[in-house]
């Protein structure tokens, strides 16, 4: 009696459940079948409108695909995707033990519907509602459409990493090739790419790429789509994955990708969802100015040439990226040197060292002495030396410190302030990369992103506001659906306004001659090229293997670094010459149509004196080489140059000339107060 219950108990529930998902599909039918749109372009513009990416290659039939490529793409992603209806029961119930015991949605056991689904519709979330999202999805694309109609789908919208969407782009990008060219050696490799794009990458990891592959052809192997002959062919074959057969783009592809990393990294977009939209992708680039650097380098750095180069220009108010290049030629090695590669940036980390020394004390008076010294750091001895061993012998100031660049001043700087105080000072400028707490940081041993370097500048020339370089303005559908705006955030003050003036004018000494000492300023070759009705602010360094030259403005921060990416010693003066040279010409191009001089405006709180040069001292009439200097109420020099006189007779004159235009001086400070308060 028991067991006749259970029966029709058992049955029950079977008829209910096969109701209910009876039911379920009936209303899934109601819905209609949804879109397969992987036709419509993403659209990415310039700041002027300007399309600035290329259009897509999609398959149109899988007819001209060849079956290894087919075969062996099922193998690895879906066994029975002909047989079954978008979902793979056994490998959901595998999935789900395991992810019940890892406490957490770990895996899925998607299907290549699924994987569709997803690419078109869905965000890449690791959660439940995504997946029984993913799951409707799934069982309307298997009710209206032919399983082949979704694989071609499938294979025009898998991501193939490096920007490269869909087999054909993958094709191209990979081995300048259609998908109907691919050689069975090519093909496995390149379909087993969207298991992990990054990780199997053959650009980014050789052997794991190789591996992936065998794994492939052992598939198709065994499976007996090709023999054991072609098989052993294939592994062997060398690929011709060299440089010059990848997809020949034009330089501003490194842009391009740091907009798509933008958008999937940070916005959380994927590029099949945005496709499906006919999404329009504003960006913050200018394109005079990108043209510009690839001009300038495609003029100055000959093909042959094995030396690299990066260049990027960012709106410091905002953190706009106006310009990026990454590389001599994207088609040659799509690597972005601006963004991923860690350089010693030499002097031009001397500009936040001295940030940290004028907020202990430092004024662009302050004096030490230039010469050959010993340091003593932790029983060790440190000798770091000058450009050419050039040295004043005699004290000079923080100003004239910084327009030669003086390691020996640098380095007691360094010192005095504390490596570990001058690294989280460091962080603050927005250096995410780890410092070396240890002297010679002073002088640029640590290696950073030139990207975040420019940033750090950009803190200084708008006044000490932290920003974030960034490509993205706007995401817009084309039926005018706003999927993202750029809100425009209150901004973080982390440097004082006051110093961060003061180091911006320090930071111009490097183009006045009136600094020179030992040796010429070291922007001497930049002044003539540099408009003199603007300011400009910046700091060069070199290294053995490495040059920069990074600077700005009031309107536009830009760096330039130059080098190989093997670590060679840069050689030629060319070379070294490169980065400065390319700067000046940048910024000439971009501030060319400014009619009205751009100026550094003090803050209030600051206060200007006329210095001699060689004293650091406020100057008289009998000192030859003088120059503006500004400081902090209350910080400026109080007492007058007498170096310059030719006897005492003189200095007792200059003395007295100075006590009587300080009185009348106060004496008209004293008469305006009172007519204001008059009035």
């Amino acid at each position: 009696m028991m067991i006749r219950r259970m029966f029709f108990l058992s049955i029950y529930f079977l008829f209910v459940i096969a109701f209910i998902i009876g039911c379920s599909l009936v209303v899934l039918y109601s819905f209609g079948p949804p879109p397969l749109e992987e036709h419509k372009e993403v659209t990415i513009v310039a700041s002027n409108g300007e399309q600035i990416n290329d259009t897509k290659q999609t398959l149109d039939s899988l007819d001209s695909v060849p079956d290894y490529v087919i075969e062996g793409l099922l193998l690895a992603e879906d066994k029975q995707f002909y047989s079954h209806y978008g979902i793979d029961p056994r490998g959901i119930i595998r999935a789900l033990i395991r992810n019940i015991e890892a406490g957490k949605l770990k895996e899925g056991a998607s299907t290549i519907t699924q994987q569709l689904a997803r690419n078109l519709y869905l965000s890449h979330d690791k959660t439940w509602s995504r997946k029984m999202k993913e799951l409707y999805y799934t069982i309307r694309l298997e009710m209206f459409y032919d399983k082949d109609e979704l694989l071609r789908t499938y294979l025009n919208t898998v991501y193939f990493g490096h920007g490269a969407y869909g087999i054909e782009e993958a094709s191209a990008y990979y081995f300048n090739k259609t998908t109907e060219e691919l050689t069975l050696a090519e093909a496995s490799m390149l379909i087993g790419i969207p298991k992990g794009p990054t990780y199997y990458s053959p650009y980014n990891n050789r052997d794991n790429a190789e591996k992936r592959q065998q794994f492939i052809l052992n598939l198709l192997k065994n499976a007996e789509v090709i023999t054991e002959a072609a098989y052993y062919e294939a592994l062997n074959e060398t690929l011709p994955l060299a440089k010059s057969n990848q997809l020949a783009r034009d330089n501003t592809h490194y842009f391009l990708d740091f907009v798509w990393q933008e958008a999937t990294e940070k916005l959380h977009f994927n590029e099949q969802s945005l496709r499906t939209k006919g999404a329009t992708i504003e960006t913050t680039l200018d394109v005079m100015l990108q043209k510009e650097s690839e001009r300038l380098v495609a003029r100055e750095i000959e093909e042959s040439e094995q030396r690299e180069v990066a260049i990027t220009a960012i709106d410091q108010e905002t953190g706009a990226i106006r310009q990026m290049l990454g590389g001599k030629q994207y088609k040659e090695s799509p690597f972005n040197r601006a963004v991923h590669s860690k350089r010693m940036v030499g002097s031009t980390f001397k500009p936040l060292l001295y940030y940290v020394a004028l907020e202990n004390g430092f004024t662009a008076t302050t004096m030490l002495q230039s010469e050959p010294t010993a340091f003593l750091v932790d029983n060790d001895v440190y000798e770091p030396s000058n450009y050419n061993n050039y040295y004043a012998y005699e004290p000079i100031t923080l100003a004239q410190a910084l327009a030669l660049s003086d390691n020996i001043y640098a380095v007691k700087t360094h010192l005095f302030l504390g490596a570990e105080n001058v690294a989280n000072w460091a962080k603050k400028f927005g250096i995410t990369t780890s410092l070396p707490e240890v002297a010679s940081l002073a002088l640029g041993s640590a290696s950073i992103p030139l990207i975040e370097m420019v940033q750090s500048y950009g803190t200084i020339a708008n006044g000490g506001y932290t920003i974030e370089p960034y490509a993205i303005e706007r995401v817009v559908t084309d039926n005018g659906e706003v999927l993202y705006e750029r809100e425009k955030k209150e901004k973080e003050r982390i440097l004082d306004k006051q110093k961060a003036f003061l180091l911006t004018h320090l930071m111009t000494g490097m183009f006045d001659r009136r600094l020179n000492g030992y040796m010429e300023v070291t922007g001497a070759s930049l002044i003539d090229q540099l408009h003199p009705a603007h300011d400009f602010a910046g700091k060069s360094g070199t290294t053995s293997s490495d040059s920069w030259m990074i600077g700005f403005s009031p309107k536009l921060v830009a760096g330039v670094w130059t080098g190989y990416d093997d670590n060679r010693p840069l050689t030629k003066t060319s070379e070294r010459a490169f980065a400065k040279k390319a700067w000046a010409h940048l910024m000439q191009k971009y501030h060319e149509k400014e009619s009205d001089p751009l100026t550094f405006e003090a803050p209030e709180g600051i206060v200007e004196a006329i210095i001699d040069v060689q004293s650091g001292l406020l100057a008289t009439e009998a000192c030859e080489v003088t120059r503006k200097t500004y400081f902090e109420q209350g910080t400026e020099p109080t007492t007058y140059c007498t170096e310059h006189f030719a006897s005492e007779e003189n200095i007792k004159e200059a003395v007295e000339a100075v006590g009587q235009r300080m009185e009348e001086e106060a004496e008209e400070v004293t008469a305006d107060k009172d007519k204001k308060v008059a009035n």
